[in-house]
C-alpha cells in the first residue's frame, strides 16, 4: 500500500478563518463593533463621532456590510427627522467573547 506525502497546509481547513476574518475585514468594522458592544445601541452620528475621521462613504459602507453579513441590526423608525438606529444581532454579540479577548491581549501588551 503506497502512502502519499500530504504537505502540511493540505491538512489545515481555512474556510472557517477565512469565513470569519471576511466578516470583519474592513478598516472600521472592528471598531463598529467595539463600540456598539460598549453602548448597545447607537445613531448614525453617535457613530461616526466616536470613530473620528472616518468619511461618511466609508461609514454607511461598512454599516451596511455589517448588516447584510448579520452583524448588526439598522431598526429605522417612520418619523422625521428620520430615526435610525445600530445595534448588534445575536450573531454579532456571539462575537463578543472575541473581542473581549482581543482587548485583553492589547490591555497586557500595550505598554511593551
Amino acid at each position: 500500500m503506497e502512502t502519499k506525502n500530504v504537505a502540511p497546509y493540505d491538512e489545515v481547513h481555512i474556510e472557517p478563518f477565512a469565513y470569519a476574518i471576511s466578516l470583519i475585514n474592513g478598516k472600521w468594522k472592528m471598531h463598529i463593533l467595539f463600540w456598539l458592544w460598549k453602548k448597545e445601541v447607537m445613531r448614525y452620528n453617535e457613530i461616526k463621532k466616536a470613530l473620528g475621521k472616518v468619511t461618511h462613504k466609508m461609514l454607511s459602507s461598512q454599516l451596511k456590510e455589517l448588516e447584510q453579513d448579520g452583524l448588526l441590526i439598522r431598526n429605522e423608525y417612520p418619523q422625521v427627522p428620520p430615526k435610525v438606529e445600530y445595534s448588534l444581532s445575536e450573531m454579532g454579540k456571539s462575537f463578543m467573547p472575541v473581542l473581549q479577548e482581543i482587548c485583553r491581549w492589547g490591555h497586557e501588551h500595550i505598554s511593551r
